[in-house]
């Protein structure tokens, strides 16, 4: 390895570092922001300035759109993997805390190996059933565990089907990258996203009016940093160093969450919380482990035609 490749995989492992940082701490930015938005109004606000950071470079003509075939597919994957992921997300984080919202979108990854095999009509490996259950097992602990006991929020249980939001959305979103960016196609969904939830912006002028200035600029930095930089410094990682070692980072996701939500909020997790997203963490790396035959999908060999799996 020459020093000029050793100094770009590290820039590059310095990017995923970032990228991890920043989408750890939408949990808890999100967590502030909903104490003065409804889920809606925070997510169309959220979307509304993030749209308007990806139109620059599309108005200038450095991104190109998906092509106008591809337009329906892209409407659909955008109403199911940016409106409702964060519709379902938002809405159960009214019960769980951060962390454990982060714990149970961790599952986002071996979902999404597991719906692309499938979709190849393969079958699972023994190894990456049981990875799968025992993730589920964590996630679920996490999900019910309320303080020091164990509570029933039938609410929460919404972080679980935003979980097969992501997935299916990132699954079905790869045929779609053979013909257009991963920018491009970002930008196009996050227009459409924003047009789907704009019925929720019906008292949002008033209230943008009447909220403390710190949940506006929690929502503008919801939009900048985890949406915008966050994918930036993702696909600038992914497209540096090898896949496999830059995906890595997605299963301290929940850790990086935790810790912030400790030092933004004061939030500090139980001993239910900590089991359970340990076995959370331990279950999605045995499902994804390269002896099963999965790794997380569209790290290929070529990354800039990657589908990534952050969240927006």
């Amino acid at each position: 390895m020459n020093a000029t490749t050793h100094k770009t995989d590290v820039l590059a492992l310095w990017a995923a570092a970032l990228t991890l940082i920043v989408w750890s701490s939408s949990y808890a930015a999100i967590a502030y922001g909903l104490q003065a938005f409804a889920p809606g109004e925070l997510i169309l606000l959220r979307f509304l300035m993030a749209s308007l950071c990806f139109a620059v470079p599309v108005v200038l003509g450095l991104v190109k759109l998906p092509p106008r075939r591809d337009w329906p597919a892209v409407v659909v994957l955008a109403l199911i993997g940016n409106v409702g992921y964060q519709l379902n997300l938002c809405y159960s984080m009214t019960r769980i805390s951060p962390g454990a919202a982060a714990v149970v979108i961790g599952l986002v990854p071996g979902l999404t190996s597991v719906f692309a095999l499938l979709r190849l009509h393969e079958t699972l490996s023994k190894r990456a059933i049981v990875g799968l259950l025992i993730a589920f097992a964590g996630t679920l602990l996490v999900t019910v565990g309320r303080g020091h006991d164990i509570r029933f929020e039938p609410i929460a249980f919404l972080a679980f089907v935003a979980v097969l939001c992501s997935s299916s959305y990132f699954v079905w979103q790869k045929p779609l990258l053979t013909r257009t960016s991963p920018l491009g196609f970002t930008a196009a969904s996050m227009f459409v996203a924003t047009i789907a939830m704009l019925p929720f912006g019906w008292h949002l002028p008033e209230k943008i009016l009447t909220v403390p200035h710190a949940q506006l600029l929690d929502v503008l930095y919801l939009a900048l940093v985890p949406t915008v930089i966050g994918f930036l410094s993702w696909s600038f990682a992914l497209s540096r160093a090898p896949a496999s070692r830059v995906s890595s980072f997605l299963y301290l996701q929940p850790v990086g969450a935790f810790v912030i939500a400790w030092l933004w909020l004061g939030q500090i997790p139980t001993w239910i919380t900590l089991t359970g997203g340990a076995l959370a963490i331990g279950g999605v790396i045995l499902t994804t482990m390269r002896g099963n035959g999965l790794k997380l999908p569209g790290f290929g060999r070529a990354p800039a035609k990657a589908c990534d799996t952050g969240t927006l």
